[in-house]
């Protein structure tokens, strides 16, 4: 693979009418409408259809992150309102070390109105159960676009998770344009979500239940569960002309080992649950290769934006587990940890994905370029015929399954 020199976001525009975005879910998860699509040819199904869809060869990889409540409102004596958006912990940079912090924390975050905090301590009281205290924001740092905020409380029985859990809200993505519900809390939530740190949710996992997930297991469809925390970047739009130019955010990934030793010994072909679940396969690919070839294993983990461009390997997909699962050696740990900013766009080849479960992306999107990596210009179709067959789009809108078995 080369490193794309151009890519004209235009040529993955649509007009995508307001009326065919999903404010709301709906009423149940898995009454979604199922786009079906393999190898060209394209049929109109009904989520609840999905395992009858699938055979026992298949392997489910889902993202198992949990969103969290990651909008917190200050009010200031003025009258003012300070959003806080959380967006990822900076010290400790461990996500479960920040969670359990029972004292203070910092973390990285976007500011809305930042022009009216003139610096100052923000407060907001809180009340959980029989526990109250006052959680206290304080400008740390300036990065950039991005801000370093410390919070401080003085309750040690409260921690971190608790406490935002109680006070925030949940950080439904700007194009829905509303305010965030209660009834937001559970269905911006997949029924498998487990580790908390994700300011999206995995769409995808939305449609499923518990039902189908059941269903699935009797057919002896295998499943796996991974983790990657979806940062805000998943909103942000393509504003270069040369999406080229276009800068992912990292995203953080943790993988268990007993998830990494079933991936190893799995024959069947994989389908991934969302393009969370695509990048982080795929990642794992391109940080395997890196790892057989002697790099420096004290390091931290990352892959950036191009990294996997640069791959000329031949590694099998056991063979990349197996390379993972010597570095879990070497390190004695049980958990696998990297950062990945990879884009996946056009000129991309595919290492571990054989199928991809997904929701209807936004016009001009690093979302709608990975859709496009994998299905060519068929993606065109696809859009065409959802749009025409009354589909609903974005995150709380209808599926598709997407297959290339002739390759």
């Amino acid at each position: 693979m080369k490193i794309p020199s151009y890519i004209n976001i235009q040529d993955f525009n649509y007009t995508l009418p307001e009326e065919k975005i999903a404010r709301y879910p709906l009423e149940s998860r898995d009454s979604s409408k199922l786009l079906y699509f393999k190898d060209g040819i394209i049929e109109n199904r009904q989520f609840t259809e999905l395992p009858d869809l699938l055979t026992e060869q298949y392997h489910l990889i889902f993202n198992d992150t949990k969103v969290i409540q990651a909008r917190l409102l200050f009010k200031k004596q003025t009258g003012a309102i300070i959003e806080i958006f959380l967006l990822e912990p900076f010290l400790p940079s461990e996500y479960q070390l920040a969670f359990g912090s029972n004292h203070e924390c910092v973390w990285k975050c976007l500011i809305g109105n930042a022009k009216k905090w003139k610096n100052e301590v923000l407060q907001l009281e809180i009340s959980i159960g029989d526990q109250s205290t006052t959680l206290n924001a304080e400008h740390f740092k300036t990065e950039g676009t991005y801000f370093l905020i410390r919070f401080f409380w003085n309750n040690d029985k409260l921690c971190l998770s608790d406490i935002i859990e109680s006070a925030g809200s949940t950080p439904i993505p700007p194009y829905l344009n509303r305010k965030a519900e209660d009834s937001d809390s559970i269905r911006y939530q997949t029924v498998y979500s487990v580790n908390e740190g994700s300011v999206a949710a995995p769409t995808a996992g939305l449609h499923f239940t518990d039902d189908i997930m059941e269903l699935l297991e009797k057919k002896s469809i295998s499943q796996t569960k991974l983790t990657l925390h979806v940062g805000a970047g998943t909103f942000v739009p393509v504003k270069a002309e040369n999406a080229r130019d276009h800068v992912m955010h990292a995203e953080h990934i943790y993988i268990n080992r007993k998830s990494i030793e079933s991936l190893f010994k799995s024959e069947k072909k994989f389908i991934a649950i969302g393009t969370t679940s695509v990048r982080t396969l795929e990642s794992l690919y391109h940080i395997a290769v890196r790892i057989k070839n002697g790099i420096d294993i004290r390091n931290e983990l990352s892959l950036e934006q191009w990294d996997a461009y640069n791959t000329s390997s031949s590694l099998s997909r056991k063979e990349c587990f197996e390379s993972i699962l010597f570095y879990m050696d070497e390190l004695k740990t049980d958990t696998f940890k990297m950062s990945t900013r990879i884009m996946i766009t056009p000129e991309y080849k595919f290492r571990m994905v054989d199928g991809i479960i997904t929701n209807f992306h936004q016009p001009a999107s690093t979302l709608l370029l990975l859709i496009s990596a994998y299905i060519g210009d068929d993606w065109k179709k696809v859009y065409n015929h959802a749009l025409q067959n009354n589909y609903r789009f974005l995150s709380y809108g209808d599926s598709s399954l997407l297959m290339i078995t002739k390759k």
